[in-house]
């Protein structure tokens, strides 16, 4: 499959994402879902000779959109080891980071990785095609409870248990490898009016325990409070209630379970203030243009001073 920047992927909230940034031309940026590089080269447009961006993308096909300039660095490792590549480049703050989580259109588009179930194709699903388990590995050699665990968890799925115990009992006589051996498993257990946001529910949920994309997420987010200096801007945009909720805990409390800390005197002690007290959505002619923006939220933080 051919991609180009272009047609890689379309970004989602732009604009609303970098002017979330508030960025100054001579400071260090850091766009930890390079992707298509949308959102990277918009932050290199509004950066001074001074500044600098560096990007993250786990996925060899996003190399591809690398972009030519002294004023950017693309790291090519999960976000989950920011803090070790910023102390590696000798960066010990930085103003600004932006994330656009979720997965991007090429993936869902590349019929090879296993993403979609548009295509009948190998249950990859892996980011990083050099390392992990994929999702087909994972189908077939997790224990039913395990597997309605994730089922349940990442996908909010209220029929977990059935749909674990039937994988289970399929996958004696016959391995799992394609996503056309899933829906084949799975077609009787969705209600015909909900079968395709429920298949993408189930989707969802293998996804994200085959990329670990809770624990990069809790990880890479707890190195931003630590790097983002006063004053530094954390613009996120996510997809789905389990991430969001995630980075609003972030926002709050510093920490992924969303707990208060207060100070000697009971005052509340919160690493960020929020830029506005309500999520920003795409508008509607964004989601008419760019269907995968239907369920995206932008939530925007300034770093406040110790």
């Amino acid at each position: 499959m051919i991609t180009t920047a272009e047609t890689y992927h379309t970004p989602v909230l732009l604009q609303e994402s970098i002017d979330g940034l508030d960025i100054k031309p001579d400071g260090v940026y850091v766009d930890v879902t390079f992707g298509g590089g949308g959102h990277s080269r918009e932050i290199l447009r509004r950066l001074g000779k001074g500044g600098h961006l560096y990007s993250f993308d786990q996925d060899e096909d996003a190399e591809r959109n690398i972009v030519d300039d002294n004023r950017f660095t693309f790291i090519r490792s999960n976000f989950r080891y920011l803090r070790n590549w910023m102390r590696y480049y000798d960066m010990d703050h930085i103003d600004g980071l932006l994330a656009d989580l979720g997965v991007s259109s090429h993936h869902f588009d590349d019929e090879t990785r296993g993403f979609s179930f548009r295509f009948d194709s190998a249950l990859d699903m892996r980011m990083n095609k050099r390392a992990g388990k994929t999702a087909s590995e994972i189908l077939n050699t997790y224990d039913e409870d395990q597997l309605a665990d994730i089922f349940y968890i990442y996908g909010e799925l209220k029929n977990a248990r059935k749909i674990a115990t039937t994988v289970v009992k399929a996958r004696g006589e016959k391995a799992i490898v394609t996503t056309g051996d899933l829906l084949q498993v799975t077609e009787q257990l969705f209600p015909r009016e909900r079968e395709k946001k429920e298949v993408a529910k189930l989707f969802q949920a293998l996804r994200i325990e085959v990329n670990h994309e809770m624990d990069a997420l809790k990880e890479m987010l707890s190195d931003a409070c630590e790097l983002l200096r006063e004053g530094g801007r954390l613009s996120v945009i996510t997809y789905h209630s389990l991430e969001d909720r995630i980075v609003k805990n972030y926002m709050k409390a510093g920490n992924a379970e969303g707990k208060i800390k207060q100070d000697f005197f009971g005052r509340i002690e919160t690493p960020f203030q929020q830029v506005s007290n309500k999520v920003i959505v795409p508008n509607g002619e964004e989601q008419q243009r760019n269907p995968r923006s239907r369920s995206a939220k932008l939530r925007i933080g300034v770093k406040r001073g110790k």
